[in-house]
């Protein structure tokens, strides 16, 4: 199972009040169906959906969240994260969707991000201020930093270089 089936799985308000109630006690679905203030055909569906995901077993007639299984998950997944490239790291923490959700402090990772955004200009083209302005905007919507400080720190680590408003690709 993924990071996003097991999501999935627990995206439901239902689903999740289940869950909880399984992992408070267990006992038969009648049981989990009244700690969870449920109706009992609600959390039937419910502990089906969370048994095909992998997350529930029943077992002896009381059903049990499958620990076992949890800590596999949990295993696959910091396995892939350890595996991971540290710039798809950095990129994968900071960029949700083409937005910069934030610049990270380290001066390094933020050289990995920034070489990354000026892949956005193509070397050798001259821009001027308000068409960098633009790309850069498109970068920072909606997310956690501005393309004033964006364009600073690209011209602060040589990655665009600038005269008299005009800007140009010099980096990677």
């Amino acid at each position: 199972m993924t990071a996003q089936a097991l999501a999935g799985a627990l995206a439901d308000e239902t689903r999740r009040r289940v869950f909880a109630a399984i992992v408070l006690g267990g006992g038969d679905v009648a049981a989990v169906a009244d700690r969870a203030a449920l109706p009992l055909r609600q959390a039937v569906t419910a502990v089906r959906r969370l048994t095909d995901a992998g997350l529930v077993v029943e077992a002896g007639g009381d059903l049990r969240v499958d620990a076992g299984r949890l800590r596999d998950y949990a295993r696959v997944a910091r396995t892939a994260q350890v595996a991971e490239e540290p710039a798809q790291r950095v990129l994968r923490i900071f960029v949700r969707n083409g937005v910069l959700w934030g610049l990270p402090a380290q001066r390094g990772r933020r050289r990995l991000l920034l070489a990354h955004v000026v892949t956005s200009f193509t070397p050798g083209v001259r821009y001027p201020e308000r068409a960098v302005d633009e790309v850069l905007r498109r970068w920072c919507d909606g997310g956690g930093t501005d393309h004033v400080t964006l364009r600073r720190y690209l011209v602060d680590e040589a990655l665009l270089s600038r005269e008299q408003g005009i800007y140009w690709r010099t980096g990677p």
